[in-house]
């Protein structure tokens, strides 16, 4: 079959359409295709859809808890890895701070 749906849950290829909706025949998640288009992606402050491993620009200083100086506007952040479940959905490493968590509202794509 080379129209196969994998879910969005689990990642497995064992779906099926029942009403209007695609089940999961391996974790029981239904979901409707035509949402799943926009769901999980991320977007920087100017719309502009991020992909793991792009490079993004700061665009505000961001205090950073414990640390004696914010991240400065105009910082470039490398190699991005990007976590969709989370409310800081952008994970990188800042020269001179290290690994951190990043809301995408605060970047713009490089």
């Amino acid at each position: 079959m080379s129209d196969t749906i994998l879910c969005p849950k689990c990642q497995s290829e064992f779906t099926y359409e029942q009403d209007n909706l695609q089940v999961c025949s391996q974790c029981f998640y239904e979901w409707d295709p035509a949402e799943v288009s926009s769901e999980g992606k991320i977007f920087d402050s100017l719309g502009k859809e991020l992909q793991d491993g792009d490079s993004v620009i700061v665009i505000k200083d961001l205090p950073v808890k414990g640390a004696p100086k914010p991240v400065k506007a105009g910082t470039k952040v490398k190699n991005i890895r990007l976590r969709p479940d989370s409310d800081h959905n952008i994970d990188c490493k800042i020269d001179g701070f290290g690994s951190m968590a990043l809301k995408s509202e605060f970047v713009k794509k490089a």
